[in-house]
């Protein structure tokens, strides 16, 4: 189950490595234009306001459409070959189970399953989720993998192989989206459940939903929670509180408003930093400007705005033990926060920017509190997942098995690939005892039909650095990071 969850978060590099970036470009946006996200008395017109929104609107172009990044980078990353049809089909599912579960087709289709108002038509609302970009992603991935190769009739012939996939995906999503028209609003309704069961908790009702706030993220089911506490959904209304009308707080509130969106605050603009602080400390030598790539960014990301799914979604899927004692993490700074009394909001998410803006609201409380609840936030996150990831040699961001330092210095010692695998093709047994060719930063990765065929000695002879049987059928050649170029010329021969 690890190995897949493995796989499945190394496809997610692919979309997540655009996300810092854009997350970086609405920070200094919102910065620029805080009218943008509907500060009271923020000026809407000017340069810099124009210059803002242009910023936000182009970092928001993908973190808006974040699912459907998920959808195309999943059917690739998890295609035989990373194979471009593979991310099509993960289009074409996402775009028939969205199309298909969405609140105007499901009021058509099925009436007694989207009430206008209900909670069944918020959670149809809801279905453009980051959980569906990566359901439809696995579905078109699959597809691939089964069906690449079928041969039609000579009357069919034009739909025969990677022509089919497209087709096969979209019967398996109309199936798909029939289990989801009925198991979706249910799962949805247990949490709108569960949030009204944690209103009634104060302090640790708050550390329960920002636990549940996080772990909940890889499905996109948080949208559920934070409705229930930020909207009003069953009268809570935190956030629309906070800022309305014109900043002045809402009477009649029996909550303590800004309660449900403190606690992110810590956690998002300090803690993240500490967590990446710790996973870059631990990557391997050769791949820790990797690891700066990736999880520095995200961190910087993550305080300037508190976007943080290019962070999280960068080792969630890799190390998930890891994620839920991150999720953990929230809960408890959540709930001291809160009853430090510190009282903050956001229009956007809990970076700087929001913090900046809404403690000037009258809500706002012990906006001071953010400095040492921050700093015990970076520490305590920093060696917490120091410590986890050095116990349980956890595979975050610069630690993955295929990026072993050893591999990665591999000099060939031509630049013959062709003879080269040739001679690989010929140790493994030849092309017709090849069942499966694929490659990761270091290794050929192959399935064979019989192992006895295979000659090791041979292999070797080739130039190729080791050789690993994990199974009867499995073979791992090592070759060194120049393994792509081996992997093109023995894929045209076989």
């Amino acid at each position: 189950m690890m190995k897949k969850l493995q796989k499945l978060g190394k496809a997610l590099m692919l979309p997540v490595a655009v996300l810092p970036i854009c997350g970086i470009l609405m920070g200094l946006g919102y910065a620029l234009a805080p009218g943008a996200m509907g500060v009271p008395d923020a000026p809407t017109s000017g340069v810099a306001y124009v210059v803002g929104f242009f910023l936000i609107k182009a970092g928001g172009a993908v973190i808006d459409n974040m699912a459907i990044l998920f959808a195309i980078g999943v059917g690739v990353g998890l295609s035989k070959d990373n194979d471009g049809t593979g991310g099509v089909a993960g289009l074409v599912s996402w775009l028939m189970m969205t199309n298909l579960l969405s609140p105007g087709v499901v009021a058509t289709i099925a009436p007694a399953m989207c009430v206008a108002g209900s909670t069944n038509e918020v959670a149809f609302g809801k279905i453009a989720n980051p959980f569906i970009g990566i359901l439809a992603g696995i579905i078109g991935s699959v597809c691939y993998n089964k069906f690449k190769d079928t041969k039609l009739p000579d009357v069919l012939a034009f739909f025969s192989g990677k022509r089919s996939v497209a087709i096969v995906t979209g019967v398996v999503s109309i199936l798909a989206s029939v289990v989801l028209l009925f198991a979706w609003p249910v799962i949805f309704g247990i949490l709108v459940a569960i949030g009204n069961g944690i209103k009634s908790m104060g302090v640790v009702g708050v550390g329960i939903y920002a636990f549940l706030n996080r772990l909940l993220i890889p499905t996109g089911l948080h949208h559920a929670l934070n409705n229930v506490f930020w909207f009003d959904t069953i009268g809570i209304g935190d956030l629309t509180a906070y800022w309305f009308p014109m900043g002045k707080v809402a009477q009649g509130a029996n909550w303590s408003i800004g309660m449900y969106m403190a606690g992110f605050f810590p956690c998002m603009m300090f803690g993240i930093p500490g967590a990446a602080l710790a996973m870059i400390r631990n990557a391997k030598s050769s791949k820790q400007k990797y690891a700066i790539g990736i999880v520095g960014s995200a961190a910087v990301c993550a305080f300037l705005c508190g976007v943080t799914e290019p962070f999280e979604f960068a080792f969630m899927f890799l190390a998930f033990p890891l994620y839920v004692v991150y999720s953990l993490l929230y809960g408890v700074f959540a709930a001291i926060t809160v009853a430090m009394g510190f009282r903050a909001g956001f229009m956007f998410s809990a970076g700087a920017t929001d913090l900046l803006f809404s403690a000037a609201l009258p809500a706002a409380n012990n906006t001071w509190v953010i400095l040492p609840t921050g700093i015990a936030a970076f520490v305590v996150f920093f060696l917490v997942f120091n410590f986890a990831i050095k116990k349980w040699d956890l595979k975050t961001p610069g630690r993955e098995d295929d990026d072993a330092d050893s591999e990665m210095k591999i000099e060939l010692a031509n630049n013959d690939y062709t003879a080269m695998a040739k001679v690989i093709l010929e140790g493994l047994g030849g092309k017709d005892n090849i069942a499966e060719l694929d490659h990761c930063i270091t290794r050929l990765r192959l399935e064979v039909k019989d192992n006895l065929k295979v000659d090791e000695k041979k292999i070797k002879s080739s130039g190729a650095s080791g050789i690993i049987r994990p199974s009867k059928t499995a073979v791992q050649v090592i070759i060194g990071p120049k393994v792509q170029f081996v992997f093109d010329e023995m894929k045209k021969m076989c």
